[in-house]
Formats: C-alpha cells, structure tokens, sequence
C-alpha cells in the first residue's frame, strides 16, 4: 500500500510525498538521501519517518486543529453576520400613522463598519473593525459602501430630466475631423 501511494498521481501530494519517505526509507536509503531527493529537509524526513513507525499509514496525513485559533466562535460570528440584515438603529421608518419614526434618532441611518463594530461591541462580541469585512465575506454575505444618497422614498421626488439630444454628438468623429482640419488649413494658409 505504501509503495502504491508513494507512485499514485491522484492522491494528495503531501499524503504521496510521505509515503515516498517510508518507501524510500525501506529501499534502504538514508535520512540524508531522502532529504535530497525530495528536496526537504532532514528534521521533516525524520519527523514522517518516527510519526509512520509509531502510528502507521493512517496518521501520514494532515493533523486538524493547526493553525491559530480563531477569537469568535461560530454563534458570535452568527450573530454579527445578522446585525446586518437587522434595519440600522438611526434609519427613518414609516409607522403604519405614515409618521416617520427610528429607533434611536443619533444613531447612523446606514450600517458602516465602525457601527457594526459598535452594536457588536455592546452586545459582548469582541471582534475588530478589520474581522467584519472577512465575516461577511466568508458567510456569502455582499458588503459594499454606503451610498444614501442613490435611494429616494419620497413619492414627489424626481430623477434628472432627460438626456440631451440625440442629434448633438459628444465628440466629432474622425472623418469629421479631417474635413474640418483641411478647412481650417485652407482658411490660414
């Protein structure tokens, strides 16, 4: 099985290059000729060869749990990714009396990062300005900048008027151009 993987080419390339340590290993090939070959180092040929001598062909693969830990755990991470689907604490609504009510009128009318940070803070999360942008984007969740002034709920506002005419081009086009230039060089010359 050893020798199998240690030639496999669909196997992952960290569990294959193990396994050619130990293959190697029994061919009868030393530490320091493993390493050149491989092209690594010798304290990580003896690392694989001790951990597949006293654990097997099982243990040649990855070990979870590597890695630093993260500081929030999955329910405040939750949490903080339902902050932003929940209305801003300063955004005007209209109440069924068609009076315009927020729930707390010094509060922003839009999320920004540094009051997703603040409303998260109070509710005891501990997570940083930088940690919500990567939140979101692991969870699916689209983030973009605030632009209030793009969104109207007023019934008598209007857009900008109509585009100017059509019969008015931008720019001269380049045969155009051509015939004015020789017109302007006739007329100076």
């Amino acid at each position: 099985m050893i020798h199998r993987l240690a030639s496999a080419r669909k196997a992952p390339k960290d569990v294959v290059q193990r396994c050619r340590v130990a293959a190697l290993s029994w061919d009868g090939w030393l530490v320091p000729q493993i390493a050149d070959e491989l092209k690594c180092c010798q304290k990580t040929v003896r690392r694989w060869l001790h951990r597949f001598n006293r654990w097997g062909l099982e243990d040649l693969g990855d070990l979870g749990g590597q890695g630093r830990k993260r500081r929030i755990n999955g329910a405040e991470r939750s949490r903080t990714v339902g902050l932003v689907k929940q209305t801003p604490p300063g955004r005007l609504e209209v109440q069924p009396s068609n009076e315009m009510w927020a729930a707390n009128e010094s509060g922003l009318s839009e999320w920004t990062l540094d009051a997703l940070v603040a409303v998260a803070r109070d509710l005891g999360i501990d997570v940083s300005r930088s940690q919500v942008p990567r939140i979101l984007l692991a969870e699916g969740v689209r983030w973009r900048r605030t632009r209030s002034w793009t969104r109207s709920k007023d019934p008598d506002f209007e857009g900008k008027g109509r585009r100017s005419s059509s019969s008015t081009s931008a720019r001269l086009s380049a045969a155009r151009r051509l015939i004015c230039w020789r017109r302007f060089r006739r007329a100076h010359s």
